[in-house]
């Protein structure tokens, strides 16, 4: 089979609105991450709750936006329930990661724990909601694919 070449675009309007989600939620995720490190009890379970709300949110959408401002020649769709199972992925990561971080004393150890828990939900919010998509691309290039019963469940 020959290689097909996608030559894609970007809409810079959605590019620069992905910048500014990710500064906001940012910002909001970090002051909120100060609230859960100076309160106690069940209403530093609140904060923390809310700061990884607001920065697995912030995450996520930035990300999809990301996506949607990249513009190729094809039709891309999204499988709806994966991509809100990475969402969850995504505010789950955030937690664990605001939980190691927001304790009374933080050494390199916990920053450490912390950007890895980070890092590996943010992996994860992106292998989860791929295969969908690229399935679908795939499908699109290939003859007669949409024929495929086992992949009728996207």
């Amino acid at each position: 089979m020959a290689a097909v070449n996608l030559i894609g675009s970007y809409n810079y309007a959605l590019v620069a609105l992905s910048v500014l989600i990710a500064m906001f939620a940012s910002y909001a995720a970090l002051d909120l991450a100060g609230r859960v490190t100076a309160t106690g009890g069940w209403t530093r379970a609140v904060w923390l709750l809310c700061g990884a709300g607001a920065m697995g949110t912030g995450i996520w959408s930035m990300h999809y936006i990301g996506m949607l401002a990249f513009i190729l020649p094809i039709p891309v769709a999204y499988h709806w329930p994966t991509v809100l199972l990475s969402l969850l992925a995504a505010i789950l990561a955030s937690v664990i990661a605001l939980y190691v971080v927001s304790r009374k004393k933080m050494g390199a150890s916990r920053a450490v724990a912390g950007s890895a828990l980070m890092g590996a939900g943010i992996a994860s919010m992106h292998y989860i909601a791929w295969p969908p998509c690229v399935y679908r691309l795939h499908a699109s290039l290939i003859p007669f694919s949409s024929s495929c019963p086992s992949c009728s469940r996207f």
